[in-house]
């Protein structure tokens, strides 16, 4: 028994890592092909429905050839439960059945190329019997295939949820209970902050002119904007239902940009082109928002804890991020939700406190983070006058593509558009109840929250627009307007968990440290300003380029992006205003006509504001300074200083020097002065006397020791 025991491990120490391998090698064998899906049809299945499209590309990623690519489509039993929808959006296998048979795409598919894929699926017979009761579905679209040294395997595939109103060729039945209510958000936000730099009385730099790509044409704002529009014309119970969440900063920014703006590149600034397509789309969103709900976005879409880590202690920053309803007013004529933010995440118990000081009264937001967990109504959040409304996480979470299964390994699903909006409108016909089990507990309402910066064309947002508007007049889900929804009581109370910030879903450490000692210098230039009887511009003024510039830093736009990117901002505009005080390169050397000679420095001051700074000298090896006293530049104006200098040493020699606030912020850059001097300061003469008294001993001693020989009568020696 011992022999045969021994025998055993030793196969199965064997076995386990040559199984181990054969998983690796079929993990790295499914990505050798990718399938891109560009159109779906129909997107939900009823009685009327008499056959199923699918059409795309598939394309070969690999380095191998691939030789008979085939595909076909794939359906499993009807998802039941939140844990069987969240499977399908992990990519999880699931048992299904063949609805085709594999057809050829190609007969190979070299490295990098693609072919066209269609599938067309009749819905009759033992095909509608797969869809037999109402429900959603899980769709695989399959593609199989032989790599180049391997043998037939599944290269590729994309998931997706079909939603079943009806079986195809059936009566409709009716429906088990009353149908939720729904309120859809959607979100107009930048994919990223665009502005380069912004300062005080200048026009605007942006770091490039993509975002005037975005908001004209098929750029993805105009989409949304567009398909937005013609949705809530021919569907009033759709419009009740929607509200329109706005970013203030990407307001400001396209409002700026119709007044001309300027494009940062590496030569140097160039015009901007875009200004007619700025005034054209923030013309179509004020009569697109006009007498409708429209809530507000942090200022850039800012992470809230990360502001209060930029300056701690301190919830300035913060207050700002949460106070953009006047800008959205300002610039649309409509007045927000008051009191009403939809942050990114669900804020820690500090920064809730703070936003309530800031007026912030009710946030949407995945109430993952609260104890308990809200199933869609309204929740006060213990020790805080705030109220959380709850997004709908499962639907959120179809639309970006992330899993989010209790216990489930979170696994990326795919961010295709097209598959992205399927499947959230998969998920919410599954919360709305669509083939639930009698007795599963659903929501009342849904607070339906695409991705922030959802990404896909004008027709794939108008379909799901129009596919929402079906099944409200369907009844599948009935329309709720946002300030109907928050007139309601809050239905718990409940406490934020802080279980501390998630390192991938917070903004990088390094952009915090960095925009929090960007901080510091403006705080340090503010600090230093002086208001000018003339101008009549407030210090706070000139340095607030800055502050927003780090609210822009602290996006969650960022995330994953590099962070030298999201800084460049602050450091710009920090750069612009130290800039205005400069020290004036001599076009000429200097000649110190002594050796306490002062210096002459020409100073400007082109801010509209006065300044407090101090005269720095660096490599000034020949010249010591002997004044470090602080001195006042009035606003828009220059002229010499003589700053008092000792010249070390004679003969040619440089300085450099610049300028510092009393705090030590750096002014400008400094300008390098060429010197001569022809007089010795006090430390050369110290030394000639010195020298001179010691020759004068020396030759003392020598004329002394000469005469006491004459007088020996010995011989002097020369």
């Amino acid at each position: 028994m011992k022999r045969f025991a021994a025998a055993f491990l030793s196969v199965l120490f064997l076995a386990v890592p040559a199984l181990a391998g054969a998983s690796v090698a079929q993990a790295q064998e499914g990505a050798r092909l990718r399938v891109d899906l560009a159109g779906l049809g129909p997107r939900v299945i009823t009685s009327s429905t008499t056959a199923l499209t699918v059409t795309g590309t598939v394309t070969n990623t690999g380095d191998r050839r691939i030789t008979k690519p085939q595909v076909r489509l794939q359906v499993a039993d009807r998802a039941t439960t939140d844990r069987g929808i969240g499977d399908v959006l992990a990519g999880a296998v699931v048992k299904d059945t063949p609805l085709t048979d594999f057809t050829s795409v190609a007969d190979v598919l070299e490295p990098g190329q693609s072919a066209p894929l269609t599938i067309t699926v009749p819905l009759t017979g033992a095909r509608a019997e797969r869809f037999s009761r109402p429900g959603v579905y899980p769709l695989l679209v399959n593609v199989n295939g032989t790599p180049e040294f391997g043998g037939p395997a599944r290269l590729g595939a994309v998931s997706m949820l079909m939603p079943v109103l009806s079986p195809p060729g059936k009566q409709a039945g009716n429906r088990p209970g009353s149908a939720p209510s729904m309120t859809l958000l959607w979100p107009l936000t930048g994919n990223v902050p665009h502005v380069y730099a912004a300062p005080y009385g200048n026009p605007i730099v942006l770091a490039d002119d993509r975002l005037a790509g975005e908001i004209s044409g098929d750029g993805r704002l105009n989409a949304l904007v567009t398909s937005a529009a013609s949705a809530v014309r021919n569907n009033a119970n759709l419009a009740k239902s929607m509200c329109f969440a706005l970013d203030p900063d990407l307001l400001a920014t396209v409002d700026a940009m119709t007044r001309g703006y300027l494009v940062h590149t590496e030569t140097g600034n160039i015009d901007g082109k875009g200004a007619e397509a700025a005034k054209t789309w923030l013309t179509e969103v004020r009569a697109l928002v006009g007498g409708r709900c429209v809530v507000a976005l942090p200022f850039a879409d800012a992470d809230l804890d990360a502001l209060t880590r930029i300056r701690p202690g301190d919830t300035s920053l913060l207050t700002r991020a949460a106070s953009g309803a006047a800008t959205i007013q300002e610039l649309t004529d409509v007045t927000p939700q008051t009191g009403v933010l939809w942050p990114d995440g669900t804020p820690s118990t500090a920064v809730l406190t703070a936003l309530a000081d800031a007026g912030v009264r009710t946030l949407l937001t995945d109430a993952g983070k609260l104890a308990p967990a809200a199933a869609g109504g309204g929740v006060t959040v213990q020790g805080s006058a705030v109220r959380v409304q709850p997004t709908d996480s499962l639907i959120s979470a179809a639309m970006t593509g992330v899993p989010s299964v209790p216990g489930s390994v979170t696994v990326p699903a795919t961010t295709e558009r097209a598959v992205a909006s399927q499947n959230g409108l998969g998920a919410l016909a599954f919360r709305a109840g669509l083939g639930q089990a009698a007795g599963q507990q659903r929501p009342d309402h849904m607070l339906v929250a695409p991705p922030r910066r959802w990404d896909a064309s004008a027709e794939e947002f108008t379909t799901y627009l129009q596919q929402v508007g079906e099944f409200l007049s369907a009844g599948v889900i009935t329309a709720t307007g946002l300030p109907t929804l928050l007139a309601a009581s809050p239905e718990a109370t409940g406490s934020v968990g802080d279980s501390g910030a998630n390192p991938a879903a917070g903004v990088d450490p390094g952009v915090v440290s960095t925009l929090a000692d960007l901080d510091v210098k403006a705080t340090g230039l503010a600090s230093a300003m002086q208001l000018d009887p003339t101008k009549r511009v407030k210090p706070e003024d000139v340095v607030e380029p800055v502050r927003l510039a780090e609210l822009r830093g602290s996006s969650t736009a960022w995330r994953g992006l590099p962070a030298d990117a999201a800084t460049t901002n602050a450091q710009a505009e920090l750069t612009a205003i130290s800039g205005r005080v400069t020290v004036s390169q001599p076009k000429q050397t200097i000649a110190l006509a002594s050796g306490n000679s002062p210096l002459p420095v020409y100073v400007s001051n082109d801010l509209p504001v006065g300044i407090n700074a101090r005269f720095a000298l660096d490599n000034n090896t020949g010249l010591r300074p002997t004044d470090a006293q602080d001195r006042f530049f009035p606003a828009s104006g220059g002229k010499n200083y003589f700053l008092p200098v000792e010249a070390l040493r004679a003969g040619r020699f440089s300085v450099d020097v610049s300028l510092r606030t009393p705090t030590g912020t750096p002014l400008g850059s400094s300008a390098r002065f060429e010197l001569t001097s022809t007089e010795y300061g006090a430390i050369t003469i110290i030394a000639t006397v010195a020298a001179g008294v010691a020759l004068l001993l020396l030759a003392s001693r020598r004329i002394y020791r000469r005469v006491k020989d004459a007088r020996a009568g010995r011989d002097v020696v020369a």
